[in-house]
């Protein structure tokens, strides 16, 4: 059985909606096991309270941390971050940078990895943010998979969304429901379909 696990860091629970998205397309494969991991939270408790991360973070706290162990027994690894200046968050960095005993081992070569990601902009840096979040995956020697224009939802452009060749990515725009919509949802579950796909294909 191809073993799928989803990494996520968000903030206002934006990120987590679409991990349970990738997480429903890479059930959707059968024979796949999926499991959704978050990484710890960095930012001091009171200005979480402050800023109203700490509510809604509330969605998610029953979601285990994510320890080394969860990249090394997973043979497929789907990671998702909010941006930062066209870069992933730094909690998200600060998980990555504890890896460095995997990467001395070669423990991550031959998995496969792939990234989505959130905005709160149209051109906060969506492009960016994956494909700087790549060069850590490269480095790790493992196999990339991003998402095909077969995916109707990359060409839709019947309103504003995101989504690239690179990963699924959400524009959340205040006071528009204040979540991805539905383009970026199915987008979401085609890349977690698409990573579980192969991950059935070279490891089960």
């Amino acid at each position: 059985m191809a073993k799928v696990n989803i990494i996520f860091y968000s903030m206002y629970g934006h990120t987590y909606q679409m991990a349970k998205a990738e997480a429903e397309g890479a059930k959707e494969v059968k024979g796949t096991d999926v499991k959704i991991y978050r990484v710890p939270e960095t930012v001091p408790e009171d200005i979480l309270i402050q800023s109203g991360a700490k509510k809604a973070q509330e969605q998610f706290l029953h979601i285990p941390i994510a320890t080394l162990d969860s990249l090394v027994e997973a043979d497929a690894i789907i990671f998702g971050t909010p941006t930062r200046f066209g870069m992933m968050a730094a909690q998200m960095r600060q998980f990555l940078d504890t890896t460095g005993p995997l990467w001395a081992k070669g423990s991550l070569v031959g998995k496969i990895g792939s990234v989505f990601t959130s905005t709160s902009t149209q051109h906060g840096g969506q492009e960016s943010t994956i494909l700087n979040f790549h060069t850590t995956l490269l480095h790790h020697g493992m196999i990339i998979v991003g998402i095909p224009f077969t995916e109707p939802g990359l060409s839709d452009a019947s309103n504003i969304h995101g989504g690239s060749p690179y990963g699924a990515s959400a524009i959340i725009i205040q006071g528009d429901e204040n979540r991805p919509n539905e383009i970026e949802l199915n987008i979401a579950k085609s890349q977690g379909r698409r990573v579980a796909e192969i991950a059935k294909k070279l490891f089960d």
